[in-house]
């Protein structure tokens, strides 16, 4: 009956039940959640703790992985913003990469938390980039979104003054093409952030384009659909697309206590990758 139903309402009103969904389902759970040990600076709930995301499989655990896999305390009960995304919106904010005016950003493939944030700055302009683009009644976001290969990004050369783009380059098999349009189509002294999963212990990243069913790259990539574990060298493969790389640690400036407090993983740092100012001049 719930298929019949479901196969006759409109993508509108299965989106609009969906979010109703949600919200009915935290009202109810929130006695379990409440509390003040977890903090969701996206929107302000305090929690005693959080929802566990993330897959449990064997590779990434071998592999010490960062940013993937299974990780408690990772997404909040509210808003369902994940750990990832709080860590770049922790880092813009604290470090003033989004108060500058007429900054014209790309945000490619888009976290829902993190684009609206972004949104409410009236001094972004703001560009979202994807494959596909949203459905439904999301008017106000598919205005600002264009379709996007990130190997061929219809912009012309340094157009942007910010670009994010996190947990994309895992998923894309020609990621040096990639880096480097995303440098072309960055203006010069323009910053990205480029977050990928990263091993912990293999000094090189680990690819291999024999592999090509999900099975095989769930058991090799610890993803249906990544195509490498990056290793130890993601930093010297965004230098050689042109990039300047600095490597951020919130832990180490904030300590391990607002780490927490915010659901961070101490050991996700941030690339933050730069374009020389004499470049393309």
């Amino acid at each position: 009956m719930g298929f019949l139903i479901g196969r006759y309402l409109s993508r509108k009103c299965r989106l609009r039940l969906g979010t109703l969904y949600v919200k009915f389902r935290y009202l109810l759970l929130f006695p379990l959640y409440v509390g003040d040990k977890y903090y969701c600076p996206f929107c302000g709930g305090r929690f005693r703790k959080m929802l566990s995301c993330g897959l449990d499989v064997p590779v990434l655990k071998e592999m010490k992985v960062v940013g993937a896999g299974y990780r408690a305390n990772a997404i909040c009960p509210r808003c369902r913003s994940t750990d990832r995304e709080r860590l770049l919106y922790v880092y813009l904010k604290n470090k003033r990469r989004i108060d500058t005016n007429g900054l014209k950003l790309l945000h490619v493939a888009p976290e829902r938390n993190l684009q609206e944030a972004l949104m409410e700055y009236p001094n972004i302009d703001y560009v979202g980039g994807d494959l596909t683009l949203p459905l439904g009644d999301q008017q106000w976001v598919i205005s600002i979104m264009i379709r996007m290969d990130i190997t061929n990004i219809p912009c012309r050369d340094s157009v942007f003054d910010g670009i994010i783009c996190s947990h994309v380059l895992e998923h894309v098999p020609d990621d040096c093409t990639a880096m480097c349009e995303l440098f072309r189509v960055l203006k010069p002294g323009g910053w990205g952030i480029l977050q990928v999963p990263i091993s912990q212990c293999l000094d090189r990243t680990y690819e291999d384009i024999r592999i090509k069913t999900a099975k095989e790259r769930e058991e090799r990539f610890g993803q249906v659909d990544h195509v490498r574990i990056y290793g130890l060298d993601y930093e010297d493969r965004l230098e050689s697309a042109g990039f300047h790389v600095s490597v951020y640690s919130y832990a180490e400036e904030h300590g391990e206590s607002e780490t927490s407090r915010y659901g961070l993983s101490r050991n996700e740092h941030v690339y933050v990758c730069t374009k020389p100012q004499n470049e393309g001049r």
